[in-house]
């Protein structure tokens, strides 16, 4: 029987860990326990950057920093982690001031009988990146637990 790929394991374990860690995070910011976040975008640490740091160190640790699949790993992580706290942030900043926007013309709407405004159901999504600390905080996570399965594998 052949074994999984060690490296998609330790990546896909990093992400799954980030995300429970969600929980944690939530509970210590709100005092409030919800399991919710376990699915959630968003939020400390980021599970995109722990997944992406733990395969680039795992590969690194294993064929070492000079190594073409070190390369590409390491762009590969850069891009998500910039993504993940530039674009997707921005997107999540822009739906929090749309959601704003039509909060704020439903409340004027019923001064205007004229005006025909139709809400939608669903406010857009607005956590959607992360804040730089929770870039760091998911690429150091994911550092360790690539950095800790290369010397397991390699015992």
């Amino acid at each position: 029987m052949q074994k999984m790929n060690r490296g998609i394991v330790t990546a896909l374990s990093s992400i799954g860990i980030a995300q429970a860690l969600k929980i944690l995070t939530h509970k210590r910011l709100t005092g409030e326990w919800d399991f919710r976040q376990v699915a959630t975008t968003g939020g400390m640490p980021s599970s995109h950057s722990a997944g992406v740091s733990a395969l680039t160190t795992y590969i690194a640790s294993n064929k070492g920093s000079r190594h073409t699949e070190t390369a590409l790993a390491t762009v590969f992580g850069v891009i998500v982690m910039y993504d993940a706290q530039g674009i997707r942030r921005h997107t999540g900043e822009i739906a929090q001031l749309v959601n704003d926007l039509e909060d704020n013309f439903a409340a004027i709407s019923g001064d205007f009988p004229s005006f025909e405004f139709v809400e939608r159901e669903k406010e857009l999504k607005e956590l959607l990146g992360h804040q730089p600390i929770e870039v760091l905080g998911g690429a150091l996570l994911g550092g360790i637990l690539g950095f800790l399965s290369a010397k397991l594998e390699n015992k």
